[in-house]
């Protein structure tokens, strides 16, 4: 498993560029824009951990804009937390034999999500190529909000 990035919804890019890199001094790595889904994603990180390759990379921070205005409160604008995972099926599974409900089942074979006990979403993404389609996961449900 490998910690990915910290989500965090902001609803002004200039004030949150400028606090986050002007003034923290984070770096933007990346940038995507999605017309169709009407969000943009920032990934940031600490100057030291550019340098790393991306097979070492450190854990980024993503900004994440949603062009249509909405309000944040009780916590919404923060998003997840996001690791890799060897074997997506095997950790979901691992994860239901702990009692951990499958919010978002990995039906595409690369992504799921869980919440903590506290309600903190995590993120979980397949390795490399997603694996194929397969059951239970494929046929299985979203289980209240992710």
């Amino acid at each position: 498993m490998r910690y990915l990035h910290t989500m965090i919804r902001v609803s002004d890019v200039e004030a949150s560029l400028q606090f986050w890199c002007d003034a923290l001094g984070l770096e933007q790595v990346r940038r995507v824009d999605n017309e169709k889904g009407r969000f943009t994603l920032i990934f940031l990180a600490a100057p030291a951990d550019r340098a790393r390759s991306a097979a070492e990379r450190a854990p980024e921070v993503e900004l994440t804009w949603n062009w249509d205005p909405e309000d944040y409160s009780g916590g919404r604008n923060f998003g997840h937390l996001a690791y890799k995972v060897d074997d997506i099926y095997a950790a979901c599974q691992r994860l239901m034999d702990a009692g951990v409900v499958i919010n978002r089942p990995p039906r595409d074979g690369y992504m799921a999500f869980v919440r903590s006990p506290d309600g903190i979403s995590v993120e979980l993404l397949q390795e490399g190529a997603p694996l194929p389609p397969a059951e239970p996961w494929a046929s299985m449900p979203n289980v209240g909000s992710w």
